[in-house]
């Protein structure tokens, strides 16, 4: 289908409430027109309950653990219980033997870890090479999760073991055990991520990523300042409320997988490509997921086994994994070490920015530090190195902000070192540097000042100002992340003949609110109240939706809802009209009316005179009036980015070591808001994660076995309700002349600039660097006990 003819359309763009203006577009002749700011909308831009919201605190939402189906069998995993090794046998007799089993399957593939460019550098063999203590092995099936568990403890697996190594420091020495005998590639996933192709290997390093641009050691060379400091941040396994799980039900010729997952259609592919399929003959199903941050993507290992046992037991699977399961063996931010020196100019200009990387992401690659040190600042000379290093270790995922919120926390860090040592204002040295992106930097501008001022920033007080043992400080840091359309975005709305409103995409909705958020949008166009709207979701059968993840729901799902909405009610006034005694062009449809010059009827009254059949009407995603960046793989990057600044106050305990952040201050753009109430929500869940990955998370591993000793949600700390702080959010409704709803993600960027605006209030605090996370007692009193410059303890 051949895009329709543009043509010039003037729209508003700009900041709402600070610099609005007219600017030219080339619009598609049959786009919606645009909307105004959203004080003149009636329910977009309106704090909106989630319609699914009494489903979820009553307990009626069906989640995968809730699926009952006749004759379900329960699945369990069978993992390996050393680091590093070759099977050289597995005998499943005993476990086959078992009264409640009904199906045993091995594993012939491993899914999420990279894989050798050259098959022929490993030496065949029966079974997949063991890289990290608990990779799946088997599966087994059972009438209860009880037999399953007692079933899988008598597979027997003869081991011969190789040497494995699981620290990062250990695993970049060239005498380090390999945990590939080869180079490898990681292809990107649903979700994003996966490594440049081709890069060099040498033992467990692979890499160096280069970025480069200008004279680095001519930057330096003309600096009047200069900082350099190693930064290093820890492994932070996801832990959603929900483990990751999958209902497997395979009958006759046809495979339907209810899942907890990001994105229906990649669950789908996947089946298909593994199993061989035709993808008509494959049907997901997601109504709710209890939480998902990058890891839920695909059908992982355990969706295969589910999918194998339920074709050898002609019945319905479930697999569910325990806590344990879902640290180690389903995703990570990886952890990392970045060496970065920045230099400026005595007026703060930065002159060169040099950065060499290294990040593990255990048997996965892509473990990367984002792209914030080469596009957040105006800066002519950058270099930026990234090497991956391998470790006997489960594969990283993306998640929330991958990349970017390690590397944001080294490079605000050295930012503000930057301003401390001109004796300049960190946010006035941001006013001068940040320029590298007019639109994005006009942003964040606002957004620094509107922020400082709700924030009191002006009374910020000098380093280190308490004598007492408790210290408090204030600090800011700034989020950066992409704005991301997912091209293949559809959606249908339909007009009933009762006049029901319906609405169908394949997107799934992982907590943020998609359903109300869709809802909305077509509402607006028919002048209905959100829960007037049957807005169905998360079935792959659907128009294809987009995924969960890299902040591109809203941005992907919202025009195409609008544009087929408006298409569907322009229909819909041609039948009305003769009843109001006027032209389609004058029908208005407002407050649950349709209005003419002279005549007002009730919706569904109308609908039902005017002896509608139903409406159907089907709208693809429109390319974004300016055009995009760059394609990759299944989505567009936008020539804007969406952003935002936080400030954060906390307190330091110096003889403990104890960080309590009494409050945070998020300012944060995404475009049009459509729904106030779910942004906000989205950013206090991104705050309060972020908080919790500076103060607490990491993964701990025993080198001498390679086991994890905190899987679980007890020594694994996350941040509770104690030591979440004061959070307050402020909105910036910006208006970019995009697309037909101008709305974009926040997930993303709320969760970015956390640990670095705490980072930078520990300073003003003590006085001295944290360049290790977690602020955990032992990182912060030895933070306190390292000299500084001038060699002062």
């Amino acid at each position: 289908m051949s895009d329709p003819a543009s043509s010039d359309r003037s729209v508003q763009y700009g900041i709402v409430g600070d610099a609005l203006r007219d600017v030219v577009r080339k619009v598609p002749q049959d786009e919606p027109p645009p909307w105004p700011a959203n004080d003149q909308l009636a329910v977009v831009g309106k704090p909106t309950p989630r319609l699914d919201a009494r489903q979820k605190v009553t307990g009626q939402a069906l989640y995968t653990f809730d699926v009952q189906l006749d004759g379900m069998l329960f699945g369990c995993t069978v993992s390996s219980t050393v680091a590093h090794a070759r099977i050289r046998s597995i005998d499943t007799s005993k476990a086959e033997r078992h009264p409640g089993v009904r199906a045993v399957h091995i594993l012939d593939r491993v899914l999420m870890t990279a894989s050798l460019r050259d098959p022929g550098d490993e030496a065949k063999q029966r079974y997949p090479t063991v890289r990290y203590l608990g990779q799946p092995i088997a599966g087994i099936a059972a009438t209860s999760a009880r037999a399953a568990r007692e079933a899988a403890s008598l597979v027997q697996i003869e081991y011969e073991p190789l040497p494995h190594v699981v620290s990062l420091e250990e695993a970049r020495q060239p005498d380090a055990p390999m945990i590939f005998p080869g180079p490898t590639e990681q292809p990107a996933t649903a979700g994003g991520g996966g490594a440049q192709k081709g890069l060099d290997q040498k033992g467990n390093l692979r890499g160096p990523a280069t970025n480069t641009r200008g004279n680095v050691d001519q930057g330096f060379a003309d600096a009047e300042v200069v900082v350099e400091r190693e930064y290093r941040t820890q492994v932070q396994t996801h832990v959603p409320m929900e483990t990751h799980g999958i209902v497997a039900d395979w009958r006759d010729d046809e495979l339907t997988l209810y899942a907890s997952t990001q994105f229906t259609l990649s669950v789908r592919d996947e089946a298909v490509e593994i199993f061989g399929l035709d993808p008509a003959k494959v049907r997901v199903l997601s109504e709710f997921t209890g939480g998902g941050f990058g890891a839920k993507y695909g059908i992982g290992n355990y969706g295969a086994l589910a999918i194998h046992l339920s074709r050898k037991a002609r019945a319905p699977v479930r697999f569910m994994l325990d806590r344990r399961e879902e640290h180690v063996t389903v995703g990570n931010r990886p952890a990392t070490v970045q060496q970065l020196k920045i230099g400026a100019k005595r007026d703060g200009t930065l002159t060169a920015v040099r950065l060499r990387s290294f990040g593990t992401g255990g048997v996965a690659a892509g473990a990367g530090v984002g792209s914030c040190h080469s596009t957040l600042y105006a800066c002519s000379n950058v270099s930026t190195e990234h090497y991956d290093v391998f470790t006997n270790a489960g594969p990283a995922a993306a998640f929330r902000g991958p990349g970017q919120v390690q590397g944001i926390f080294a490079l605000e860090q050295a930012i503000d070192e930057i301003a401390d040592k001109l004796g300049i204002d960190p946010i006035e040295l941001r006013d001068r540097i940040d320029t590298r992106d007019v639109d994005d930097s006009k942003a964040r501008k606002v957004e620094r000042h509107r922020g400082a001022q709700r924030f009191g920033w002006e009374k910020r007080r000098p380093t280190n100002a308490d004598a007492g043992p408790i210290k408090r400080g204030v600090g800011m840091a700034q989020s950066q992340w992409y704005y991301i359309v997912h091209k293949d975005t559809e959606c249908e709305v339909r007009v009933l003949g009762d006049g029901t409103v319906q609405a169908f995409s394949s997107a799934q909705d992982i907590g943020t609110g998609t359903r109300t958020v869709f809802a909305q949008v077509i509402a607006e166009e028919f002048g209905l109240r959100t829960e007037e709207i049957d807005a169905r979701i998360g079935d792959s059968r659907y128009p294809a939706g987009p995924p969960s993840g890299g902040s591109r729901v809203t941005s992907s799902l919202t025009p195409a809802a609008r544009n087929a909405a408006y298409r569907a009610a322009q229909e819909l006034a041609k039948h009305i009209a003769p009843l109001l005694g006027c032209k389609p062009g004058e029908v208005v449809f407002s407050g649950g009316k349709v209005e003419g010059p002279t005549r007002s009827m009730g919706f569904r009254e109308a609908i039902r005179e005017a002896r509608i059949d139903t409406i159907v009407q089907r709208s693809r995603r429109v390319p974004d009036y300016e055009g995009y960046a760059r394609t990759a793989g299944d989505f567009q990057l936008s020539r804007h980015g969406i952003g935002g600044v936080q400030f954060a106050q906390i307190s330091v305990d110096t003889e403990t070591g104890v960080v309590k952040v009494e409050r945070v201050l998020a300012v944060h753009d995404c475009g049009r808001p459509i729904n106030p109430q779910l942004v906000e929500s989205q950013i206090y869940g991104g705050v309060i994660q972020g908080v919790s990955y500076a103060l607490y998370e990491e993964r701990h591993l025993d080198g001498a076995s390679g086991v994890q000793l905190n899987a679980n949600i007890d020594q694994y700390k996350i941040v509770g309700s104690r030591e979440t702080p004061a959070i307050e959010v402020h909105l910036i409704e910006q208006l970019g002349g995009q697309s037909s709803t101008d709305a974009r993600g926040v997930a993303e960027p709320a969760n970015v600039a956390t640990a670095a605006a705490i980072a930078n209030a520990f300073f003003n605090a003590t006085g001295k660097r944290i360049l290790t996370l977690p602020l955990t007692p032992a990182n912060v009193l030895a933070a306190l006990r390292a000299p500084d410059e001038r060699g002062n303890a």
